[in-house]
């Protein structure tokens, strides 16, 4: 009897830690890139004419949302049709979507044109179509000859023709 008493008791001690022991199950619902690079460069082109060369820390291709996140810092030179180097964007982070080849970046993007002119802002697109840029974001422009800041803007990719659409503070012409 006191045997089965044992048995009883160390039956009910299994199962009252199995349950404990079970790994929980959690439902993960994200997405897995479907390719991952990291230090990489990507060169975008169209009939042999380079229009932009991207860097990034790490490049995740998710083939089914049909978009490439990028990380660990952004680099990307933009060229012009005739192959000439205009502008570098770096960003801490941003995105390509891979059905028309549009661009966004993110957190601490600077844009500086090869004439001097240099954007400061937290979000930045780029529409590779009439390859320009805009957000709605606050900017900060500085240029050989004036500083001026706002909200929301859309540009050249080279930032030589700029609008701003809610300018804040002022503008200074600075002297030459």
């Amino acid at each position: 009897m006191r045997c089965a008493l044992i048995v009883l008791f160390l039956s009910f001690l299994l199962v009252s830690c199995e349950e404990r022991l079970r790994p929980s199950f959690v439902n993960v619902q994200h997405e897995i890139p479907s390719q991952e690079s990291w230090r990489s460069r990507v060169i975008f082109s169209d009939s042999s004419q380079v229009k932009a060369i991207l860097w990034a820390g790490h490049i995740a291709v998710y083939a089914t949302g049909h978009f490439t996140q990028l990380d660990d810092s952004v680099h990307v030179d933009f060229y012009n049709t005739l192959g000439e180097h205009t502008s570098t964007l770096t960003a801490r982070r941003g995105r390509v979507d891979d059905a028309t080849n549009n661009f966004e970046a993110h957190e601490n993007v600077v844009v500086v044109s090869d004439s001097g002119t240099t954007l400061r802002t937290e979000r930045l697109y780029w529409t590779n179509a009439d390859r320009t840029i805009h957000t709605d974001a606050f900017v900060d422009i500085t240029s050989p000859t004036e500083h001026i800041s706002g909200t929301g803007m859309v540009s050249d990719e080279a930032l030589k023709n700029y609008k701003i659409f809610k300018v804040s503070g002022k503008s200074v012409a600075k002297d030459l």
